[in-house]
């Protein structure tokens, strides 16, 4: 097991298999299966990747369902394993999560530095920027955005660009500028976070 992934059980034998670290959390929803019938859950902890559950709902391994969460929306999922009235799940990625390609005008400099991020309607948060361009970076999430979503990012000591997101994989997302940053911006900014 991977020192920075906890244990899940897997389908088969109920042995350890790795997974992302999950947030404990209380949250009451609903599963949505196949046929249309529901069944109340309650969201026991959460990753990027699934969440477990507690339910009296009838699962089994590698079963397809729809989460539903209240006040939150749903997401895909697939049951990844089922003991004594809880159970794992593994969120399916929506096909238009997949990256896009979008022609870059310069290369991205590799740099690491903090930034404040903000979704349109939410609160700011701090996330890793791990590389840069004048048209735009990568980031660290900490929530996941939704492709062509628009967000504000910070540079400290420069004003918020609007930016949309190209891509999300994982734990990291591409964001395209709404407006490139003027070069010699781009290379004080540059300079700052190399030092």
């Amino acid at each position: 097991m991977d020192a920075a992934r906890g244990p899940e059980f897997s389908s088969e034998d109920n042995a350890p298999v790795d997974r992302s670290e999950r947030r404990p959390v209380r949250l009451q929803g609903y599963v949505l299966f196949g046929d249309g019938s529901t069944h109340e859950i309650y969201l026991l902890d959460l990753s990027y990747e699934g969440c477990g559950i507690e339910t009296a709902a009838p699962l089994a391994p590698t079963q397809a369902l729809k989460l539903s969460v209240l006040n939150r929306g749903a997401i895909d999922a697939v049951v990844r394993w089922v003991r004594d009235g809880k159970a794992g799940l593994a969120f399916t990625p929506p096909e238009a999560e997949a990256k896009k390609h979008w022609p870059r005008r310069s290369d991205r400099i590799s740099l690491t530095g903090d930034v404040t991020l903000r979704r349109i309607g939410k609160s700011n948060f701090r996330v890793t920027v791990n590389d840069a361009s004048p048209e735009g970076c990568k980031i660290e999430l900490v929530e996941r955005p939704s492709v062509d979503e628009r967000v504000l990012i910070k540079f400290d000591g420069l004003e918020s660009l609007e930016a949309a997101v190209c891509w999300v994989d994982g734990h990291t997302a591409g964001l395209k500028y709404e407006r490139p940053m003027h070069p010699a911006v781009f290379d004080l900014l540059v300079a700052r976070l190399a030092g």
